[in-house]
This record gives C-alpha cells, structure tokens and sequence, in this order.
C-alpha cells in the first residue's frame, strides 16, 4: 500500500456530516480524506431549513452566516389537504441556506485546512482487516484505521451489506426540490398536505425559496411517473398549494430528485464503520431538523473517534460510546417523526390533527420541540 495513501479517517461522502466531521478531525492533527460521488458545488434534495441549534457550531467550523444575511425564520404554517390551516411560532426557530452554497462552502473550508477530498469519487466496498480499513474506490485502493459512512439516505455500500433497514416493507417516498420566486413571508416556513405526501417551502439566500415535497412513489406510478401530471392532479388537491404552484417561478430547468427514501430504523455501527447522518437513521422531512441532526452526529463521532486515535479506549468502545450517545440525543426524535409521519399526507388524520390543535398552540410548540434538540 501506497503511504500516500494510509490516513487515519476515510469518510465516504460529503455532506453535512461528512464535511463537518472531517473538519473537527483535521483540526485535530489526524490525516483524513473524504470522497464524494459529485462535485461542488452541487445540488441536494433538502428542504433547505436549519434549526437555530445549529449555528453557533457551524460559525465555530468557520462559516460566515452573519455576513450572509440568510432569512431567519419563527413561524410554521400548515395547511391539511382541503386547505384547513393553522399558524404557530416556532420555539427556538431556524434560517435558510441552499446546500449548494452550504456545502461548497464547508468543502472549502476543508481543504483549506488540509482534508484531502477526492470529488468525483465513487467508493465501491469497505473492508475491515487486520486491524485496519480497505476502501476500495474508483480513484484506486485506500487504508484508514477508521472509516465513516456520511453518504445519506441510501447507497451502494448499503445493498453490499446486506443492512437491515433494507429488508423493512416500508413504502418507499420521493423526494423532489425546486428553487422559486414566490411572494411568501420571509420568517415562514410552510407545510402543505396534499394525498399521500406534504410539501414544505421557505426562503433561503438571494431571494429565492426552496420548494420541496415528499410523497408516495405509488402517486408517480399512478401519474405515468410524470412530476407535471402529479403537481397538477395531486399536489394541487390542497386549494392553498394550488395558488402556491400556479403563482411561482421556478428558477431550475428540472427539479432535482431522489428516490428510494426509507425511514426505516437503521443500525449506527455496519462491519467496524460508523454510520452518520442520513446513513445512520433518517428523521421525517416534516420535522426539519435532519441538517442538525446529521452536524450534531458528526461532533459526537469525532469526540468518540479522537479518543480511540489517542488510544484512550479500544475500538469497540468507541463504537459502542458512540452508539450509545446517538441514540441518547435522536433515537426518540426520529421515533417522534415516524409518529407524526402517519397523520400527514393522509387526508382524514392531517385534517383532524390540524383541527385538534388549533385550540391549543401549546401542543404544535411540544411536538416540535419533541424533534428538536438543545444548542451544542
């Protein structure tokens, strides 16, 4: 093996808890290299909202959010199918970002500070032997004594090994993301319920909002997998999406989409590798907080990781530590999501949640904070 090419961490993929993760780590004088399917900058289906709990570790990681003017963001909107509504603060509230921006931004960042990142790079097997990682790329054969599973929601690695979550019959969900001009509040973010999937809408940087919904694959299937046909036949059901989507702009030529999006519960450790971020367990876009889920993991796997380079404990304590620790800040986040998952986008339950608690805004303020978590 090439010594050029034996590090101490490999990340495979570079998104939020990829690049977060690799940063903290070079801080710590650890070789590491990153690789990412893409290149930046480049678009992500997101629905592009972060949680305030968030920002202080993202300025510590170098980021420059106060010269950025990004919209902050106190108020949700939702809406059930007929166009019933209800509107309430949101306890500690959020700001909007593209991932095109974002993620090019910490990339940067990283490399500055000397993370080697191979971009264009697909990552075809990990191995674990002899004490050490074997990571087999499209840029060749790679060592690290820790490899880290950042890539999201669903990959090849996953299929390779055999993981649970996999074999789960979970309807399988679509994401699929515009950036428009619409004529919306700027500290809103909204939440439109149409028949089988909700559609969520905020505005990030340079005027521009971010539309993304989530729905069934079984409504592409019935629409001769045309988006257009969907948005006009089902999307549009919901009388407040309608104005929405006839009064906008899209900005993009196509949307960007993905497929194949499972919330099942999935395992945080796989054959020696740390799982994070999406890979390690996906919370319900509904709650808009998996961006602070996938940069708060990346802090608890880099506390765990250190101590095992510095020999303060065995590998398997560090895995265990930071499955443990997890678990402890968002296993009953994503349980809370997968919960309230069930009412939206279901005609009958979104309706008569939104009708149960309008009388009580103390209720939409817990669930949110159910979902949500403390500054770190």
């Amino acid at each position: 093996m090439n010594a050029n090419r034996k590090y101490d961490i490999a990340i495979v993929g570079g998104g939020l808890a990829g690049l977060s993760l690799s940063i903290l780590l070079i801080r710590k004088n650890y070789r590491v290299c990153l690789f990412e399917k893409e290149t930046y900058p480049f678009h992500k289906v997101c629905g592009e909202y972060i949680s305030m709990e968030s920002w202080d570790f993202l300025v510590s990681l170098g980021l420059p959010l106060g010269n950025w003017r990004l919209p902050k963001i106190h108020r949700l909107y939702i809406t059930a199918p007929n166009g019933e509504s209800i509107t309430e603060s949101l306890p500690l509230g959020g700001f909007g970002i593209s991932r095109y921006k974002l993620d090019a931004a910490m990339a940067a960042i990283a490399k500055k500070e000397g993370v080697e990142i191979f971009e264009n790079s697909k990552v075809n097997n990990i191995h674990f032997e002899g004490g050490n990682h074997q990571i087999e790329t499209s840029d060749g054969l790679f060592t690290a004594s820790v490899a880290c599973a950042c890539y999201g929601k669903k990959a090849n690695l996953d299929v390779k090994w055999k993981r649970l979550f996999l074999k789960h019959n979970d309807r399988n969900y679509v994401g699929i993301k515009y950036h428009v001009r619409a004529q919306l509040p700027d500290d809103q973010i909204a939440l439109h319920n149409f028949p089988g999937g909700y559609c969520g809408i905020s505005k990030i940087e340079d005027g521009r909002y971010c539309l993304c919904y989530l729905t069934t694959s079984e409504n592409l299937k019935k629409n001769r997998q045309s988006i257009p046909e969907m948005e006009e036949k089902i999307l549009k059901q919901n009388p407040m999406l309608r104005k929405l989507l006839d009064d906008l702009v899209v900005l993009n030529d196509e949307p960007v989409t993905i497929a194949q999006i499972s919330f099942a519960k999935k395992t945080q450790i796989e054959n020696h590798v740390l799982c994070i971020g999406d890979a390690a367990g996906m919370i319900t876009p509904l709650c808009g907080n998996g961006m602070s889920i996938a940069l708060h993991a990346s802090k608890i796997a880099a506390e765990s990781i250190s101590a095992f380079l510095n020999n303060q404990i065995t590998r398997h304590e560090m895995e265990k530590t930071y499955q443990k620790n997890w678990n402890r800040q968002f296993s009953s986040r994503l349980k809370t999501g997968r919960i309230i998952q069930r009412f939206f986008g279901n005609p009958f339950w979104s309706t008569l949640l939104i009708r149960i608690m309008k009388p009580f805004p103390f209720m939409v303020r817990a669930l949110i904070r159910q979902t949500h978590g403390e500054k770190f």
